[in-house]
């Protein structure tokens, strides 16, 4: 049980003594020293002193990769884990961690204010196949350790609220990555950056066939038809893959045979990351009593993909020889989507967002979706319409639209694909996530873990009837196990299901006029099942690997197992015992027809709110007041943080950052109408509302360009454009009663390297290059917002107006600037599309953006690898155009 606890200490606000507790798990590596030191005893504020670290000690400790050794799939093999004890003590803004294990050995000290935003976040579940895990990633500057270990800490949280709660906590008191911290103080800078990789593995094929990796005259084609003596020896051969992102290790997949290829479509999304560098995908074979061993890897470099674009196709693993070439062990196919959005204060959207606000939010996924070919941004939709608290209002009054109440229309109702029955499924997946697990995890474990085959079909089994009469009975039984899970926690159901699935069920009430007698009579039930089963649990029992229930795709008789589990809790759940498809089916019908009472209790329990509901379940009352001195601490420090800082924390008890989606809302649409008609002349852009919503998204990126072209334009004071660094004081209108935090000591020159400038700034080479500007021609939105979005000064003043307003830009623009260092032309805000032009003796600019060639705007992947022999790319050199 996680129990949080704070301690006041002294009277002013500045003395301030805090302290929180939390009950937690640690990773505790088999290779780290149990040397430790006892509980230290109880000291006063001026005896918190941080031990001496020098950055030359600091920079000596450089952090190792961790492997399987360390983070194998089965923890109890490479380390376990402990029951710990965290006590966060809060004092002169300076946010120390104490983890203690067996409650008075202290084993490590984390300065939380010396690390930054994405050194804080959530660790994958398939790194120890648990959830709600947090990774906090440090050096040894930043810490103090009782041990020899190096590796990131890993803490294991009761549910995912308290994970939550201390993950927006911890972050509250360490560095975003804020840009130009010196041009408007009160903002705190002049943008925030946030980067996010998707990847999906899909496949491989001839893993551990070899060939020279050069070797161009075997083609993909026939790799597989390569001489046996080249190939390894298949039998009990397994393969697994391991995923590191600028050398941290961030995920795993499954363990699949070798032999021909195997299939792993499992998918991982690390958000919140530092500076991108590499992304890696190491592969290891094993065979049984053997530890595994390194077939291959494939190395990605990041820079060199168009960003919020997912790329699809075959990678060669490559193993490294003894010469300088690498022989190729196989191949992988991967799907990978990079994102990564320069964000602006929340001021900043205030117009996109009042613009949001005139329509239902299902009524701009419809639009999204069929004008803008955008069908990726549901997601931020719904995070905005929740966040403003009228999510459930606005499904309800798309639903009212839809229910007409003809007479056959209730044979397809809520069966379709429409906007309506998708934004359900991403609201129960939003909102469920918890209620699922709890409903159906339990089993689909177990089933999975005991590899339970069940065929009833005697076609496809080949066997006589007891056979299948057994198999019948088999099938009831598991049907029986996961249906009497799924009624035991019916009372668990979330509220904000319960409100939407209520107001399903009296609007089909009232439009139908259901009766008990009638032929309706069933039908509100339905309605309700249809969301609840049929988009919710039935396809979370066929597919437990894309809701998170199970690592990894079934083996094909587990797979069989559940899809006629599902078909029998779907047919219980349609409240229709007498009405079977397949023949071999109808064995199944006794165990329908004694569970109908209780399905029909189900849909009633899951469809009526809680009479006295208040808000989020904290657990016990006890429980709920720690919650609340969290979320009262995070306010109170909160207001007296510049405007960036304060946005660049998440919100509870989502998580939720509304300046982030709206960024990634206006940058797609933005790509959306560039791509679709350049001129804006398209039909669709006749309808007011999407016209007035792209020249609000076109006006957010004439703001960020103004503010990236400012700090780019910093070349007299190149440490500007860091955000790592040490800031002067900060004066707003009112007192800032906690100093800033201390500069974050470097990971190693590697890292130094990494975040030196922001992803989006020209390097300092270019900001070398001097010619004469002129001024540009005024242009309407949106077909052609900007065209030129020069910086107004590359003064370190601070601005007047933190928002830049579209009247000052125009001034700006029209005001001839002889001769100055120019960030030429970049298309758009976001990080996809702002590249680095080179200027020729005539003054003409020339792209150099980088863009690989690909087939159909897809990059090949033998173009995407980081090749050692490669000269290293500016930064800006591998962003591609927005076109």
């Amino acid at each position: 049980m996680s129990t949080l606890s704070s301690t006041t200490c002294g009277q002013p606000t500045s003395d301030v003594f805090q302290e929180y507790l939390i009950f937690a798990e640690l990773y505790v590596p088999s290779t780290a020293n149990t040397g430790s030191r006892k509980h230290p005893n109880s000291r006063r504020k001026s005896d918190w002193r941080e031990p001496a670290r020098s950055v030359e000690d600091s920079q000596k400790k450089v952090k190792e990769k961790s492997s399987w050794m360390s983070l194998t799939r089965n923890a109890g093999g490479g380390g376990q884990w402990r029951p710990a004890t965290c006590k966060l003590s809060d004092e002169d803004n300076k946010c120390l961690l104490n983890i203690y294990i067996d409650e008075t050995i202290l084993y490590q000290t984390v300065y939380i204010h010396m690390l930054n935003h994405t050194d804080i976040r959530q660790a994958d579940p398939s790194l120890f196949q648990r959830k709600n895990c947090l990774g906090i990633y440090s050096v040894g500057g930043q810490r103090w350790s009782s041990t020899n270990n190096v590796d990131p800490l890993y803490l294991h949280f009761s549910d995912a609220e308290v994970c939550n709660t201390w993950l927006v906590f911890l972050r509250s008191y360490s560095k975003p990555e804020i840009y130009g911290h010196a041009f408007i103080p009160a903002d705190g800078g002049l943008y925030r950056m946030w980067r996010q990789v998707e990847l999906t593995i899909l496949q491989g094929r001839s893993l551990g066939s070899h060939r020279p990796a050069s070797d161009a005259s075997t083609s993909s084609s026939n790799i597989g038809e390569l001489d046996a003596k080249q190939e390894l020896d298949p039998v009990d051969l397994d393969v697994f893959c391991e995923i590191h992102l600028s050398g941290d290790l961030c995920g795993r997949t499954t363990v699949k045979k070798g032999i021909g290829s195997p299939d792993w479509h499992e998918s991982f999304t690390f958000a919140d990351l530092p500076p991108f560098e590499a992304l890696e995908i190491v592969v290891w074979k094993e065979k049984r009593l053997l530890k595994p061993m390194l077939l291959g890897s494939v190395r990605i470099a990041l820079s060199n993909f168009r960003r919020s674009e997912a790329v699809e196709g075959w990678f060669p693993v490559l193993q490294p020889g003894p010469t300088a070439h690498s022989a190729q062990a196989g191949e992988i196919r991967m799907k990978i989507r990079v994102d990564e959005e320069i964000i602006l204060p929340h001021s900043g959207y205030s117009r996109l967002l009042h613009v949001l606000h005139t329509r239902n939010v299902l009524d701009w996924m419809g639009d999204f979706e069929r004008k803008l070919q955008l069908r990726t941004l549901s997601f931020q939709l719904m995070c905005i319409a929740i966040a403003k608290n009228v999510l459930l209002e606005h499904v309800s009054e798309f639903a009212d639209g839809e229910v007409d109440g003809t007479p056959h229309s209730h044979n397809t109702l809520f069966r379709g694909n429409n906007i309506l029955t998708k934004t359900m499924e991403i609201a129960m997946a939003f909102y469920g996530r918890a209620f699922l697990e709890a409903s159906i995890g339990s089993i689909i474990h177990r089933l999975c873990s005991e590899k339970i085959a069940i065929e009833v079909d005697p076609v496809r089994s080949g066997k006589g009837s007891k056979d299948m009469d057994r198999s019948v009975e088999q099938l009831i039984y598991w049907s029986q196990e996961m249906w009497n899970q799924i009624y035991a926690v019916r009372e668990e159901c979330p509220h904000e299901m319960r409100r939407l699935f209520e107001h399903v069920r009296k609007l089909v009430q009232q439009r139908y006029e259901v009766t008990d007698e009638g032929k309706n009579r069933e039908l509100h039930w339905q309605s309700v099942s249809a969301f609840c089963f049929l988009r919710f649990i039935v396809p979370a029992i066929l597919h437990p690997h894309l809701f998170g229930l199970y690592p990894g795709l079934p083996s094909a008789g587990v797979q069989r197992s559940l899809t006629l589990i599902a078909k029998v809790i779907q047919s219980l759940a349609n409240l229709n015992a007498n009405v079977q498809k397949e023949d071999f089916m109808r064995g199944i019908s006794d165990f329908l027809k004694q569970n109908l009472p209780r399905m029909v209790e189900y849909l009633l329990v899951v469809s009526t709110p809680e009479p006295e509901f208040c808000g989020p379940h904290f657990g016990t009352s006890a429980h709920r007041h720690d919650r609340l001195n969290v979320v009262n601490s995070l306010h109170r420090r909160g207001a007296n943080m510049p405007t960036l800082q304060r946005e660049a924390i998440p919100l509870l008890p989502h998580v939720l950052d509304i300046p982030r989606h709206l960024a990634c809302i206006s940058s797609a649409i933005i790509r959306s109408a560039r791509i679709a008609d350049p001129k804006g002349k398209s039909a669709e852009y006749n309808n007011h509302h999407l016209s007035d919503l792209c020249t609000m998204a076109f006006e957010v990126e004439e703001q960020g360009l103004l503010r990236v072209s400012r700090l780019a334009g910093a070349e007299s004071s190149p440490v500007a454009l860091r955000w790592d660094v040490p800031q002067p004081p900060i004066i707003v209108k009112e007192p800032i009663l906690s100093p800033p935090s201390p500069v974050s000591p470097p990971r190693s020159q590697h890292a130094q390297r990494r975040i030196s400038r922001p992803a989006t700034a020209p390097s300092l080479a270019d900001l070398s290059i001097r010619f004469r500007g002129q001024s540009p021609s005024a242009s309407s939105l949106p077909s052609s917002p900007i065209t030129d979005p020069i910086s107004p000064s590359h003064s370190t003043a601070p601005a007047s107006d933190p928002d830049l307003p579209t009247k000052q830009s125009q001034d700006i623009r029209s005001t001839r600037i002889p001769i100055r260092p120019r960030f030429l032309r970049p298309k758009s805000i976001s990080a996809d599309s702002i590249s680095t032009f080179a200027v020729c003796a005539t003054g003409e600019s020339h792209d150099s953006s980088g863009s690989t060639s690909v087939n159909n705007g897809m990059p090949s992947p033998t173009e995407l690898f980081d090749e050692s022999s490669r000269k290293r790319k500016k930064l800006l050199h591998g962003f591609l155009i927005r076109r």
